[in-house]
């Protein structure tokens, strides 16, 4: 396996979750280098992409199968993330206890950043399960 491989592998094994900048400026290598590494090693089973197909969105990790020979099983879920239907329940279970929600909480709670959480409110108030109340900075979030 060439030195460049072991290195993003390496740096995935540390950092958990990155992104193909991210390690592109960590080991001051071209983009294109990075995203050719990554590609080869989505191949092999080494390593997963999460998120959009291209652009800022898109986030790498370890696969379930690195994670599954080194013992770490729970560490992958918790690396992989959640999906947005887990996201969703998610926010419709802190609702039912809390009573409300707002666009920085369901960020937290989700670990997304705030386009993601604006998309994900978005959908719940769209499909009926939340009711949008106010707007601009004192928007929050109830059920119907």
């Amino acid at each position: 396996m060439p030195i460049v491989d072991l290195l993003v592998l390496s740096y995935l094994r540390k950092e958990r979750k990155i992104t193909t900048d991210a390690i592109a400026s960590h080991l001051h290598k071209p983009d294109a280098t990075i995203r050719t590494v990554l590609t080869k090693l989505i191949e092999s089973g080494l390593v997963e992409a999460h998120g959009a197909a291209r652009g800022q969105g898109r986030a790498y990790t370890l696969s379930a199968m690195v994670y599954r020979a080194t013992g770490e099983r729970a560490e992958y879920v918790r690396q992989a993330g959640f999906d947005a239907i887990q996201q969703e329940q998610m926010v419709l279970k802190y609702v039912d206890v809390h009573g409300k929600i707002i666009r920085s909480e369901a960020m937290e709670l989700c670990r997304i950043n705030q386009n993601q959480s604006k998309r994900l409110l978005k959908r719940l108030v769209d499909s009926g399960q939340l009711k949008m109340l106010s707007q601009g900075r004192g928007t929050f979030y109830i059920r119907p």
